[in-house]
């Protein structure tokens, strides 16, 4: 990113921070988001191994973490950068959980993960950053694992990383809509094809 792309990276995280302190992302608790949460958790039933371990990109105040059963993962890993929203997740003391604050730019995970979600979080990395924190994540996902992409409307730039990359087999592609007409999701599911692994 040059200097002018930073700048505003540095302002969105302002922004989020300023955003969660006044509980404009409670929305996000709504039943209106209840499907794309539903969708999420049904392909890591579906498609992951049992018991998971899972990584949240995007995870903000934990909202899927608090929509999951506690017994249905192994160990749950949330990052998010803004400061605030993960303040407010670690005080919800979700079991088996931690949650970090990290730019998904330059985040590097301590382990392997079963389950990778970029939860409404892929279209806001730059980019010129797009294809290096993929294949990053990738590198840190565990051989029978699955990367799952949610994204707000048509995300625009991103779904040719995932539709269009040999390394990796669509599992599932859906549409969540909503009673809003201009207000839905697009979610898919991944997984590595491991004779081409990087």
């Amino acid at each position: 990113m040059n200097l002018l792309d930073k700048f505003h990276h540095w302002r969105r995280k302002r922004r989020w921070d300023k955003q969660y302190k006044s509980g404009r992302w409670e929305s996000l608790q709504s039943e209106k988001e209840a499907g794309r949460y539903h969708t999420i958790i049904s392909f890591i039933a579906q498609y992951a191994p049992s018991n998971p371990s899972i990584l949240d990109i995007g995870c903000g105040d934990g909202v899927l973490t608090q929509r999951m059963d506690g017994d249905s993962y192994s160990h749950f890993t949330g990052v998010d950068f803004s400061k605030v929203s993960i303040d407010k997740a670690k005080k919800k003391r979700f079991p088996n959980s931690e949650f970090i604050t990290a730019d998904a730019i330059t985040y590097k995970p301590e382990r392997k993960f079963d389950v990778i979600v970029f939860n409404e979080a892929f279209y806001y990395i730059h980019d010129s950053e797009k294809a290096n924190v993929l294949n990053r994540m990738l590198n840190h996902l565990n051989d029978n694992g699955i990367l799952i992409i949610s994204i707000y409307r048509e995300g625009t730039g991103c779904w040719e990383y995932f539709k269009e990359d040999p390394k990796l087999e669509e599992l599932d592609f859906t549409t969540v809509t909503t009673d809003e007409e201009l207000r839905y999701w697009k979610i898919g599911c991944y997984k590595p094809i491991l004779s081409s692994k990087w």
